[in-house]
Parts: structure tokens; C-alpha cells; sequence
């Protein structure tokens, strides 16, 4: 007696909250979109290049970062190696924020949010806001003159504000909690979330290159093309 064959998981539609939502990131998110092997051939164009290297300049902070508060600051503000992490650290960020406004200052020019981007280029501004505050803390965490005279002058403007009472700059704990951990995954999550939406809707296109197709224009295809 012969026992039947078990049935395809996806044979039927999903009856559990698992299978539907399952389905619905499959439909969302396929894999031909999150790992494309073609970009369009306009993303040839170096404007196209600052997205990345944002991206690029951010990993070295976080790996910069994540060493300098694994040794504190006693090891960043004595031994050559802390000294040579603490700089590399610094210089991540200038580049990350010049990058960044690059990247951002070239897709208004382009309007990056036509073609139902909107949310794609919200999530970009988003990350540039809350970077400024990992920036601003960031700088109160170097514990020295130059930290303490911008905590003090920090604190007036946001006293002012009236929010002084739950984000106080002079307070070393909070402002390293909020640097090294808070602040960081809050850019993380917009990071990863900018990333699948530019994944999901393409490349924004050039305007005066609206005749050309949004994607499967190949840029490696078109220089060996060129090239044989």
C-alpha cells in the first residue's frame, strides 16, 4: 500500500499569518529585483556613485566606532593605534556627510521621487536628519575641552527648545547610549529600508533620459559590446 506524496508548501494559498506574509514579501521583494545582475546604463554616470560610497563611509563608522567603544577612551586618547581608529573614525564621517550631500543634492536636481519614489527619497532626507544627531553626539563623546565647550553651548539652544529635560547633552552616559547604540540602529533601519526601496522601484532615471527604459540596459553589456 502505497502512501501518498506530501503536498507542495506552495500548492495552495497560505492559511497562517507565516504563509501570507511570506507571500507577500516574495511578491514585494523577489530576488531578480534584490540582486539584480544589470543596471540600467545610466548609472554608468559618476552621480550615481556617491549613493554607494555613503554606504561605504558609513560601514567604516561603524567599525571604526564599535572598536573605539570596545577600548574607551583612555586607549583612543593615548596609544598610536587608538589614536590612528579615533582619526579613522573622524574622517569617515566627514567623507560619509560629504557624500551623502552629494548623493542627496544631485537626486533633488534629478527629482528622485517621481515615478512612485516618494518614500525612497523621504527615507534618504530621514537618514540625513537623524545622522546629524549621531554627528552631534558623536562629538560630545570625545571627552575633552572640545566636547565640553559644545555640550555647554549645545545645551542652551536645546533648553530652548523645551526638550532639554529628555536629551541632555552634558550628561556623558546618556549622550554614549544614544551614540553608540540608539541613534546608530534608528540610521541602520532607514539605511536597510532606502536600500530595499531603491531595490523594489530601480534607479531613478535622468529627466532628459525619459525614453530610455528604466532597467535591463545593461552597463557591462554595453562597454564589451563596444569592446569587441
Amino acid at each position: 500500500m502505497s502512501t501518498p506524496a506530501p503536498q507542495s508548501a506552495g500548492a495552495g494559498p497560505a492559511t497562517s499569518w507565516i504563509g501570507r506574509t511570506r507571500e507577500r514579501l516574495e511578491h514585494t521583494l523577489p530576488y531578480e529585483k534584490l540582486l539584480p545582475e544589470t543596471q540600467p546604463a545610466y548609472v554608468a554616470s559618476w552621480i550615481y556613485v556617491f549613493g554607494v560610497l555613503t554606504l561605504a563611509a558609513f560601514a567604516m563608522i561603524v567599525a571604526s566606532g564599535t572598536l573605539l567603544a570596545l577600548e574607551g577612551p583612555a586607549w583612543y586618547h593615548v596609544s598610536s593605534a587608538g589614536l590612528f581608529f579615533n582619526s579613522l573614525h573622524f574622517w569617515s564621517v566627514q567623507l560619509f556627510f560629504l557624500f551623502m550631500l552629494i548623493h542627496l543634492a544631485g537626486k533633488f536636481f534629478m527629482a528622485a521621487w517621481r515615478g512612485n519614489r516618494a518614500n525612497t527619497w523621504i527615507t534618504g532626507v530621514l537618514a540625513f536628519v537623524v545622522s546629524i544627531g549621531a554627528g552631534l553626539t558623536g562629538y560630545l563623546m570625545q571627552t575633552n575641552f572640545d566636547s565640553q565647550w559644545i555640550a555647554f553651548e549645545a545645551k542652551d539652544g536645546i533648553n530652548a527648545t523645551g526638550i532639554g529635560a529628555w536629551f541632555n547633552v552634558a550628561d556623558l552616559g546618556q549622550m554614549m547610549i544614544m551614540h553608540v547604540f540608539l541613534i546608530p540602529a534608528v540610521v541602520v533601519v532607514i539605511v536597510v529600508l532606502h536600500v530595499l526601496l531603491v531595490r523594489v522601484h530601480g534607479v531613478v532615471p535622468p529627466i532628459d533620459a525619459a525614453t530610455v527604459p528604466d532597467h535591463r540596459a545593461a552597463v557591462g553589456t554595453d562597454r564589451n559590446e563596444e569592446a569587441g
